[in-house]
């Protein structure tokens, strides 16, 4: 038997090649796995497999809700495709002399080269831009106009000097 000697052998205590961030992750992971496993099995456990057509059936009623019975079809209302209109109908354009208002410059800015008119006739504020004047004006002159629906409401064209 051979003696043994200490400084034959290297003893050393080694350090884990893990840092303490990398075993909480893993162990998070591990966590992660399991909770997913579990929800999975409970999924499966309170799954109805083979439902019948009738459970899956979704009705709508005559208010146009969503129900799980049937409509009465005492109450079913009946509608013509003729007279069914999908989406906004067109403006169909007036008479001529219907189109000319006359207002009140309320407002008209010419550095700036827009200004607006209160119609006499509805009494709404019309956007008014210098391009669309036949002539100067200024604020509370009477005016003639046209109304054209514009990007962000109704712009006046085609502006006089009332006589």
């Amino acid at each position: 038997m051979r003696p043994l000697y200490l400084n034959q052998f290297r003893i050393t205590m080694a350090k884990s090649q893990e840092t303490f961030g990398k075993k909480e992750k893993e162990k998070k992971r591990n966590k992660q796995r399991q909770d997913k496993a579990e929800k999975m099995e409970e999924r499966k456990a309170n799954a109805k497999k083979g439902k019948s057509l009738e459970e899956m059936m979704a009705y709508i009623d005559e208010n146009g809700n969503i129900s799980s019975t049937p409509p009465d079809p005492r109450r079913m209302k009946t509608f013509k495709v003729e007279e069914m209109q999908i989406g906004v109908p067109k403006q169909v354009p007036g008479e001529p002399e219907d189109l000319i208002r006359t207002g009140t410059v309320t407002f008209f800015n010419e550095g700036k080269g827009f200004g607006f008119i209160k119609d006499s006739q509805t009494q709404e504020s019309v956007f008014v831009h210098v391009n669309q004047l036949t002539e100067r004006i200024g604020e509370n002159d009477k005016v003639n106009f046209e109304v054209q629906m514009g990007p962000k409401g109704p712009s006046a064209t085609n502006v006089k000097k009332a006589v």
